[in-house]
């Protein structure tokens, strides 16, 4: 069997144990016969076992079979499915191929939007985080005249909303990082200067407290309560602004909720682009920012 197939499959049996949270391998197999990739052929116990143990080592999720409860199949450490970890994200993309898959008769249905990104800096990008070795790219960043050329340590890559990004530092400089677009970046090479990646650093410590991709250490850190109102509120349940978001109130008019962190220019933007669903409350200086770019807007029409 080909790679890519196996790869569905263990997507959709990871997708199938964590949704049911607790289910029976007979279970389990009904629902695997419905599916185009099933072919009719029903999973064995043996290739189960097999994908269980390809699961473990591929990804690192663990699946167990509680013999108390009916010998039911459940996902172990299902706190990786609810982070923002690699094995979340590929599993999720391997969940949506292997739905597509089996909806072929709806393809042209289905609408997606595209990454613009070259693949093949992202590529080297990750061989050079793999060999600690730095590298040499030209990077045109926007509103610039001409591209620049630098050599830099690539540290960690992120993607978010549809762009990925590139975390660096330059050799010798202490504590700065800097974040470019791949989209931006014009070439890349590797090279043969090896730079040591610090033990101590934590890639999710490092975005904890901004939000987007924009990190900024001279912004402080600061506690920011919003009340958003009508159906703004269910928006924010369902997908959280922000890692630290709490809910502190909740009336048939509006919802008020809190969220810590560095309020960089690109939260700013998101608060804006809520215009008249939500309200700043606290800080004073935040919420008297949000009522002068609403007002310098309003002048435009």
């Amino acid at each position: 069997m080909k790679a890519y197939a196996l790869f569905q499959q263990y997507a959709w049996l990871v997708n199938t144990i964590y949704r049911a949270g607790k289910i029976t391998l007979e279970q389990i197999n009904r629902r695997w016969l419905n599916t185009e990739m099933s072919g009719g052929v029903d999973i064995s116990r043996s290739t189960f076992n097999r994908h269980r143990d390809a699961i473990l080592n591929m990804f690192g999720i663990i699946i167990e079979c509680d013999k108390k409860d009916g010998f039911r199949y459940y996902i172990y450490n299902a706190e990786v499915l609810e982070e923002d970890s690699i094995q979340n994200w590929m599993l999720s993309t391997l969940s949506v191929n292997s739905m597509l898959s089996d909806s072929k008769e709806v393809h042209d249905r289905i609408l997606l939007e595209s990454i613009p990104s070259d693949g093949e800096n992202l590529h080297k990008f990750i061989d050079a985080m793999k060999s600690s070795v730095q590298i040499k790219l030209t990077y045109k960043k926007y509103g610039s005249d001409s591209p620049s050329e630098m050599t830099v340590e690539p540290y960690l890559v992120k993607l978010i909303k549809r762009r990925w990004y590139g975390i660096v530092k330059f050799p010798g400089e202490d504590g700065w990082m800097f974040i470019l677009a791949f989209d931006r970046i014009l070439s890349l090479e590797l090279t043969k200067e090896k730079f040591d990646y610090p033990k101590d650093f934590d890639p999710q410590a490092f975005f904890r407290d901004s939000y987007g991709i924009v990190w900024d250490k001279n912004i402080p850190i600061e506690t920011i309560r919003i009340r958003a109102f009508g159906r703004q509120a269910y928006f924010f349940r369902d997908l959280p602004m922000h890692h630290s978001q709490k809910e502190l109130e909740s009336t048939n008019e509006y919802t008020d909720f809190e969220v810590t962190l560095r309020p960089a220019a690109e939260f700013l933007g998101m608060l804006l682009s809520r215009g008249a669903y939500i309200k700043v409350l606290e800080p004073q200086w935040l919420a008297d920012e949000m009522k002068k770019r609403h007002e310098d807007a309003a002048k435009l029409y």
